[in-house]
């Protein structure tokens, strides 16, 4: 059960430049201070703040007390805890500003940084500006060591596993401003407390900033972090990847490189049982799971950029001739390389193969299956305007 209370005399119609959309779970103590900290950070600019609260410690009492004396506070209160990204969530859908900003309610996140999201939206015009612990002028005050290594753990799961998760220092950052057309109409379906990382995903985007912040030790309550809270962000991972096209792009490539060698096996055996000498029948079976490689690529690897006309395929199928056939040099080369200077040759052999097919996506990736102009540019604000980076889709993956 939902209840919702609006500030006096404010109306669903009202817009404000910027909503505040903050999930609360058992934050009472935090919230007048927190109040007070943003009106001082926000001081003559149109906001509103929204508080979405799963609460059983009296948090939504505190907040209805604020809202009876600022009428830019309201409360929606869910009976029974929904998860910090579904909060985040329903917040944004009951705002009415143009910048959507989330922030978390136990002071942590420094509201003071919101002023300079803002900015770096206004500067950059950017679709998501993320407040980031890992660029210049970022950190964290106090973080234990079990603490820092599940969060470099878990953006690092994210970066392997989603392209777009890549193109930022910090993934895993709760504390963001986002323009409403990023996701009106986009169905957002995140589970756990990774919202960004839905946004990200899911969200139309173009432009990206970052600002450095420094992520401030708790002053109140405990962390919400639990086990169960990990295993909703595995599952969230699961749900979101390949969302994106480049997402688990090198898992496909792999998959078709493992059906040419199943197929390139089965072709050898069946023609030299056929009587044809294992030479030729090596160059056939090779002619064969090669083909079936490219086509496979061109339909499942790099579908959104598949061959449009038989002369591209044409073209493109010699090219991917040429990328495999280095390949091919580079792996005897570090097979009698290394072998040469005292390596078990069987491991030589797997550094050879892992080199070559490294060398085949990369190539295949940037030249055969040339990636589209499709960019999103990146830029670092610090209140100073700087020049942006442009950034593939891609960035910080292989194959594009």
């Amino acid at each position: 059960m939902t209840r919702q209370l609006d500030c006096p005399d404010k109306t669903t119609e009202s817009r404000v430049a910027l909503s505040l959309i903050l999930p609360t779970y058992n934050e009472r103590h935090n919230i007048a201070p927190l109040v007070e900290r943003i009106g001082r950070a926000l001081a003559g600019l149109s906001y509103e703040v929204i508080f979405v609260d799963d609460s059983t410690d009296g948090t939504d009492r505190v907040v209805a007390r604020c809202a009876a004396t600022d009428r830019r506070v309201m409360l929606i209160h869910r009976e029974g805890r929904g998860g910090l990204a579904t909060a985040v969530v329903a917040g944004m859908r009951r705002a009415s500003g143009g910048l959507l900003a989330v922030l978390d309610t136990d002071l942590q996140h420094p509201p003071e940084v919101l002023s300079l999201l803002v900015e770096a939206a206004e500067h950059t015009g950017a679709d998501v500006v993320i407040a980031s612990r890992h660029i210049s002028g970022g950190g964290v005050r106090a973080f234990s060591l079990p603490r820092r290594l599940a969060s470099r753990l878990a953006a690092g799961l994210a970066r392997l596993l989603l392209s777009r998760a890549r193109l930022v220092s910090d993934p895993m950052s709760g504390f963001f401003v986002v323009r409403r057309e990023v996701i009106e109409d986009v169905p957002l379906r995140p589970i756990g407390y990774k919202i960004l990382l839905e946004i990200l995903v899911r969200g139309r985007l173009s432009r990206v900033a970052e600002v450095p912040y420094l992520f401030e030790a708790r002053s109140a309550g405990q962390s919400k972090l639990t086990l169960r809270q990990q295993r909703e962000y595995l599952e969230h991972l699961a749900r979101i990847v390949g969302v994106q096209p480049d997402d688990l792009r090198f898992a496909k490539f792999c998959l078709v490189g493992a059906s040419g060698v199943l197929l390139n096996t089965g072709m050898l055996w069946l023609l030299t049982r056929a009587g044809l000498h294992y030479l030729w029948a090596g160059v056939a079976a090779t002619l064969c799971a090669t083909t079936s490689n490219f086509l496979l690529n061109d339909r499942l690897t790099w579908r959104e950029r598949s061959s449009p006309t038989p002369r591209v395929l044409l073209a493109r199928y010699l090219q991917y001739w040429i990328v495999t056939g280095i390949a091919s040099g580079v792996q005897l080369s570090l097979l009698f390389g290394l072998t040469t200077i005292g390596v078990p040759y069987l491991l030589s052999n797997l550094v050879g193969i892992a080199a070559g097919t490294l060398w085949n996506f990369l190539t295949n990736g940037r030249w055969t299956w040339k990636p589209g102009p499709v960019t999103v540019t990146r830029a670092v604000y610090t209140g100073r305007p700087t020049e942006p980076t442009r950034a593939a889709l891609t960035s910080g993956g292989a194959g594009g």
